[in-house]
């Protein structure tokens, strides 16, 4: 296999995982706890490495979710006690899980291939390389298998427990009275977070896992409304991105990782402007359009109240406009066909332009 196919599957199987769990984490406003877990993990792995001396996938994934479910314990009961928003307790526990962790490795192992170059950025370009040897038997790039295992349990987690994760997302309430557990869906939520996080960092580091579980998931929320489209839709965005980043890396000769996660901002930057629904063009032209239909609304209440007709001077000096205001706003009823120029410089309500004064009321007195 190329190693241009290694990176790009690898990518991939990062973005997956990540797509599908960031959504809910995005739906329950805690897009930020992807990035307080891929920081907190860090003790975890130390102290896995300290226990058994050895830096293994197994061993590090165990860590790490250990402490990803911490974070997520802590946080919560901190939010708890009703002193501390949920922000300021991401921030608070997450920084000083995180600096034990820089602590443990600076103090206890500095001389182990374990550095925060290796937690936080990785290097997608090695995968290649890492691979995976049982005896003498090779079975291929270990991010495969690391990979693979994660969007696996990724995967099983969302399929096996959809309902339970959408009504525990936009319903808590419902789901306690249905008999389901929030709590233990949160933290399964957060136990898996976790293990996707520890499981990319050899391949593409914490930041670009990170990347992958808000951006995708947020571009998503911007184009759809139904939680399977955006669920498929972040899978959608999350492997273009990968895809689209590695192939921009190539050519502009670029970091992978980096460029990936740069090409998971453009396209949320697009979902931003474009979305017909909540895109900032769109709400643009939906407040132009709304102004326009309030001041032709306006216009045909006045001069309903001039008695269905009147100059134009007359009509700009009752509602307090310049004459281009008015100009344009009786171009826009004339194409709707509700005024019409009787004589030169009066304008009058067609039939059509009389019912929908009336169905609008009379207009506040200028």
């Amino acid at each position: 296999m190329s190693p241009d196919l290694v990176i790009v599957i690898t990518a991939v199987l990062v973005a997956v995982p990540c797509a599908l769990l960031g959504t809910f984490l995005v739906l329950r406003q805690m897009a930020m706890m992807g990035d307080a877990i891929s920081h907190a993990v860090l003790p975890g792995i130390v102290v896995a490495f300290f226990l058994s001396e050895s830096l293994g996938p197994v061993t590090s994934l165990v860590g790490a979710g250990a402490f990803g479910l911490l974070t997520a314990v802590l946080v919560e009961a901190l939010k708890n006690t009703g002193k501390v928003k949920e922000d300021s307790s991401i921030g608070v526990v997450f920084t000083a899980l995180f600096a034990l962790g820089v602590f443990l490795i600076s103090k206890f192992a500095s001389d182990v291939h374990l550095d925060l170059q290796h937690v936080l950025f990785g290097e997608i370009a090695f995968s290649p390389l890492n691979l995976l040897t049982i005896g003498s038997v090779n079975l291929g790039p270990r991010s495969f298998w690391t990979l693979g295992i994660v969007t696996a349990v990724a995967v099983l987690l969302v399929l096996l427990l959809y309902k339970e994760l959408k009504i525990a997302t936009f319903d808590p309430g419902l789901a306690a009275a249905a008999g389901l557990s929030p709590a233990l869906v949160h933290y399964l939520l957060m136990g898996a977070v976790s293990v996707t996080t520890v499981g990319a960092f050899d391949s593409v580091g914490a930041v670009l896992v990170v990347a992958f579980l808000i951006a995708p998931p947020a571009t998503a929320y911007l184009l759809t409304d139904g939680l399977a489209r955006m669920l498929a839709l972040s899978v959608a965005l999350g492997v273009g991105s990968a895809i689209s980043g590695y192939y921009l890396a190539s050519l502009l000769d670029v970091a992978i990782a980096g460029m990936m996660a740069v090409m998971a901002g453009v396209l949320f930057v697009m979902g931003l402007l474009l979305s017909p629904s909540r895109g900032l063009v769109a709400n643009l032209l939906r407040r132009r359009r709304n102004r326009r239909h309030f001041a032709r609304g306006l216009l045909l209440a006045r001069l309903e109240s001039l008695g269905n007709r009147a100059s134009e001077e007359e009509l700009s000096r009752r509602l307090s406009w310049d004459g281009g205001a008015v100009v344009r706003t009786l171009e826009d009823a004339m194409r709707d066909g509700l005024v019409l120029r009787p004589a030169a410089g009066e304008v009058a309500l067609t039939r059509r332009g009389r019912e929908a004064a009336t169905g609008m009321g009379e207009g506040p007195a200028g």
